[in-house]
């Protein structure tokens, strides 16, 4: 007596590397003005249902991809650019006017802006009268924006509300820049 088994195989399962690149060439060609906002969509929604990677293909095929030259050149375009722009900063931040932290111990903020009545005084058009405030708090020095015009940065980007500051950090008062240092 012999019997026989049949053994049913069914493709296998996307991997999701499969499908983030087919959604990342769909992104590329919003970008680029191939498809429509609702092309995509609706695109990206059979995408993420998709079970075989033919229907990715399908999805993808008037698309333009590319190419494995063109994804080292752009990657080594983009190292090398943001390698300029972090030496740009450092390059700038060390011929920055120093701020020295005041003394910790006496427990007030020191009030920075344009009015003579602050303990720092900016007199710079894109500095606020009240501009912001510096204050020693829990063992560590907060740099507090106070609804200035024109911005407070801290190493570039902008703070709303209150941001911690150590020495050597980048901060800048509308247009005025200074690194923090200590005695």
């Amino acid at each position: 007596m012999t019997s026989s088994f049949e053994f049913h195989t069914y493709p296998a399962r996307l991997s999701d590397a499969e499908r983030d690149k087919a959604l990342s060439v769909l992104r590329d060609g919003v970008a680029m003005g191939r498809l429509s906002h609702d092309t995509f969509v609706r695109r990206m929604e059979l995408a993420l249902a998709a079970r075989r990677a033919e229907e990715l293909a399908a999805l993808t095929a008037d698309l333009p991809q590319e190419s494995r030259f063109a994804r080292v050149l752009f990657g080594t375009v983009e190292a090398v650019s943001s390698f300029t722009v972090r030496l740009r900063r450092a390059w700038q931040a060390e011929r920055l006017p120093k701020l020295l932290l005041p003394q910790p111990g006496n427990g007030h903020p020191l009030r920075i802006g344009r009015d003579p009545a602050n303990g720092l005084r900016l007199n710079h058009e894109t500095v606020s009268r009240v501009h912001a405030e510096l204050r020693h708090q829990g063992g560590r020095w907060v740099l507090r924006d106070l609804g200035s015009t024109n911005g407070t940065t801290v190493n570039g980007r902008r703070v709303t509300g209150a941001a911690v500051v150590r020495e050597g950090d980048q901060v800048g008062f509308g247009r005025m820049a200074f690194r923090l240092a200590s005695d």
